[in-house]
């Protein structure tokens, strides 16, 4: 890789532009340094640019091999070996990345194929040891076709892009595979699901019945129907579902995995842990997924020691879903409005911002939010206005920018609103007043760019108004102490809050 050569027509103009090969040699300096995070980029900022350069989409691949994901990488090596199938190195790295997801019979293969073409290479004892590991294998796993790894590449560009929100690009992609191979079922499957998150439901019921017609009793089809039931409220659908899905015993992992994610998503809890936890002794390093719907099944079933050896594990795994461990979200206060998914969903679809912001704030705090975000119509981002983008920016956990005036200030205006949910430990009727009123002020605060410099004291004083406009005798000491800030303080932030008050 470090003899990588360019040939440059020589010009006298200078470009400022960046290409992949700039992005490439900046990656490699990022890895001469052990600056991983920025090689990472770098590598893929490399790739995006030149999409057909082989070396540099093998590097790519490498960099995903050491974090793990070895899907992607199998892609992106597989990929630039027909780009560049007589570059060694590439060759080396495909057999390499063919044994880290099983595909033994495909690593022995080009693990020969450059000892052909370098019997002394740089990589020759890493070669002669991935063929001692294929000889001594002892689960020797089927060899892949070159039409299934085709597929499988596909499956994977198609599922990238449904986790980007991609879904057009998902529909093109998985509408090629199942048109080159009609018995794709996991292609048919996931285009059914694109073709639902776009609105295109009767199309995506269609695909399922389809693959039910042809390929009888597909389990995936089945707990997609049962998803989108449960999406679309059709509680007599869901039971029908319901009735065959529980009765299922599956011994394929991948059906198990399907089944139990599913049955928690929809609440099925007992029959979910059943199916989840009779994995959880094989183990599923790097699957965030996995260990947050066995955490969760597990808690609902009554296993709350299981549920939080999971939710250590996915912790590990997504540091990000800390704060939304289930009993968090449940215990103690099983009538708060951040666990209502329906009213959640009400109120980040209101026709006023007041009711937006404060289901933002509902959905940092649901143990539903990843269920609510993973729907496509019921966050409708380019309905929402600047300040409403960022406060769903705060809910989803985004790190917010330290150098932006605006975007500290509502950062400190979403801490008042935790700061009075903390008082009242769950938000129920007086709490969600009191936090209402506070949505309604912050609103008309940010369009006069207050900075909200005292989130203590300015959660004392819209505590104080809403409960001094219910009752004169209302104290302000009371507040203040509660609040801890002086009461001084705490008249200050009154007035500047009362100027934001509309006169009639």
């Amino acid at each position: 890789m470090e003899n990588k050569n360019r040939k440059m027509k020589k010009t006298n103009v200078v470009s400022f532009i960046p290409n992949g090969d700039y992005y490439y040699q900046k990656a490699l300096v990022a890895l001469e340094r052990d600056q991983m995070d920025k090689a990472y980029k770098y590598i893929k900022r490399a790739a995006e640019l030149s999409p057909d350069d082989g070396l540099i989409l093998m590097q790519y691949g490498v960099m995903e091999m050491e974090a793990q994901n070895f899907d992607r990488a199998y892609e992106l090596i597989h990929t630039a070996y027909h780009l560049d199938p007589d570059e060694p190195e590439i060759v080396f790295m495909l057999a390499e990345v063919s044994g880290c997801i099983g595909m033994v019979h495909d690593a022995k293969k080009y693990a020969l194929q450059y000892l052909e073409m370098q019997p002394e290479g740089l990589y020759a004892t890493e070669a002669q040891e991935i063929l001692e590991f294929v000889e001594f294998e002892v689960e020797v796993t089927e060899q892949l076709s070159e039409t299934d790894a085709e597929k499988m590449i596909g499956q994977e560009k198609a599922r990238r892009f449904m986790e980007k929100g991609d879904f057009p690009s998902a529909i093109q992609v998985l509408e090629e595979l199942v048109e080159q191979f009609s018995d794709a079922w996991p292609a048919y499957n996931n285009l059914a699901l694109a073709y639902f998150y776009i609105g295109e439901k009767e199309q995506a019921r269609a695909l399922l019945k389809q693959v039910l017609r042809e390929n009888h009793g597909n389990l995936h089809a089945l707990c997609n129907l049962a998803v989108f039931a449960y999406y679309e409220q059709n509680d007599k659908e869901l039971q029908k579902l319901l009735e065959v899905l529980t009765k299922i015993q599956p011994y394929d992992w991948d059906n198990r995995y399907k089944l139990g994610a599913t049955l928690a998503l929809i609440g099925e809890y007992e029959h979910a842990y059943k199916w989840l936890h009779s994995m959880s002794k094989r183990g599923h390093e790097g699957d965030a997924g996995f260990y947050f719907w066995l955490a969760q099944s597990a808690y609902f079933s009554g296993y709350k020691e299981a549920a939080k050896q999971a939710w250590v594990m996915l912790l590990q795994l997504d540091p990000s879903k800390e704060g939304l461990e289930p009993w968090s979200q449940d215990a103690g206060r099983p009538n708060s409005l951040e666990n209502s998914r329906e009213i959640i969903i009400e109120k980040i679809n209101g026709r006023f911002t007041v009711e937006r912001l404060f289901g933002f704030f509902l959905l940092k705090r649901s143990a539903h939010r990843q269920e609510i975000v993973a729907h496509p119509q019921w966050i409708d981002l380019d309905s929402y206005n600047d300040i409403e983008k960022l406060c769903l920016a705060y809910a989803l956990g985004h790190d917010f920018d330290a150098n932006s005036k605006e975007e500290q200030s509502i950062l400190r205006a979403m801490i008042v609103a935790e700061i009075i949910a903390e008082q009242y430990g769950s938000i129920q009727k007086e709490a969600t007043h009191v936090l209402q009123l506070w949505f309604a002020l912050l609103e008309m605060a940010i369009n006069e760019h207050y900075a909200f410099k005292n989130p203590n004291a300015l959660a004392a004083a819209v505590d104080y108004m809403f409960h001094a406009a219910m009752d004169e005798r209302t104290t302000k000491k009371k507040f203040a102490e509660q609040y801890e800030v002086t009461v001084a303080t705490l008249t200050k932030y009154i007035k500047e809050l009362i100027g934001f008050v509309p006169e009639r």
